[in-house]
């Protein structure tokens, strides 16, 4: 039981165990804690008073819980804090000394660009997304003097509303969120011997192939000389912009909008048969 973004107590479930390495490693979803949906998306909001107090409040018995290490995957956040609250909810650096904290972001947002490139998303009117911006612009000059770690000029930091950066400002590393866990799943491994891998989301654009879950895949399958079959609900790219070893199949241009969402499944399964 956590503190949720505008305040009220949600249950945010987080993973402890050794991932083979001997000692405990964390994984927090900072979504569980302080994500848009716990407070009904956008309309439910107040992107002002949203903050991270309680994935700061998941680091912090993570910690007391003796993990080594703890990964923070960030994104789908109600807030644009910069880490604030999750900072005044967890131990202080010192306190840190022998945990490590990564955080996994899939986007190369700067943390000052954080309320204008998603506030709106998160509810915030244009005015509210000005004060967001002179907010963030406050507080990283803050984390200068107060831990001489300047987040604006590291892509990545703006991930979640600034979260991301300020968990950098005390400390923690930045790595790209698909590669931390396919590295703890062991994607390489289940790779071996696959003759397809099948991936997929709801409408695929630029940013699909650049950090996230299907350009993930793509990149580890090309990795390992595996062809991709990549079924999305629909996307804008043009050919040229779809990597030369992945089949993209959008639905709804295929089949039609409803056909796609009624039968998404056989409809799945049809072109993974066809493509092997």
């Amino acid at each position: 039981m956590v503190t949720g973004p505008l305040g009220d107590p949600v249950l945010a479930g987080w993973r402890m165990d050794d991932q083979g390495t001997g000692h405990p490693v964390a994984f927090i979803e900072m979504a569980q804690a302080s994500g848009l949906a716990l407070v009904g998306g956008a309309e439910g909001n107040d992107a002002l008073a949203a903050n991270t107090y309680g994935t700061g409040e998941l680091i912090a018995l993570a910690h007391a819980e003796g993990a080594e290490e703890i990964t923070v995957f960030v994104g789908g956040s109600a807030t644009t804090d910069g880490g604030l609250g999750a900072q005044r909810a967890m131990p202080l650096p010192p306190r840190l000394r022998s945990t490590s904290i990564t955080v996994g972001v899939d986007v190369e947002t700067y943390f000052t660009d954080a309320a204008r490139e998603f506030g709106p998303q998160k509810g915030a009117s244009p005015a509210q997304v000005q004060l967001l911006t002179r907010r963030l612009e406050r507080l990283a000059g803050i984390y200068l003097e107060q831990y001489g770690v300047d987040v604006r000029d590291i892509p990545g930091t703006g991930a979640a509303g600034g979260l991301a950066g300020g968990l950098v400002a005390v400390g923690a590393t930045l790595a790209s969120g698909f590669d931390v866990l396919a590295e703890a799943a062991h994607l390489d491994k289940a790779l071996d011997g696959v003759n397809l891998v099948v991936t997929g989301e709801g409408f695929c654009d630029a940013n699909s192939f650049a950090g996230k879950v299907v350009g993930g895949v793509a990149r580890w399958a090309q990795n390992a000389d595996v062809p991709v079959l990549a079924v999305v609900g629909d996307t804008d790219l043009e050919p040229n912009e779809i990597p030369q070893h992945v089949r993209l199949v959008d639905l709804a241009s295929r089949f039609g909008l409803d056909q796609a969402l009624t039968d998404t499944e056989d409809l799945v399964a049809t072109l993974v048969c066809a493509t092997i």
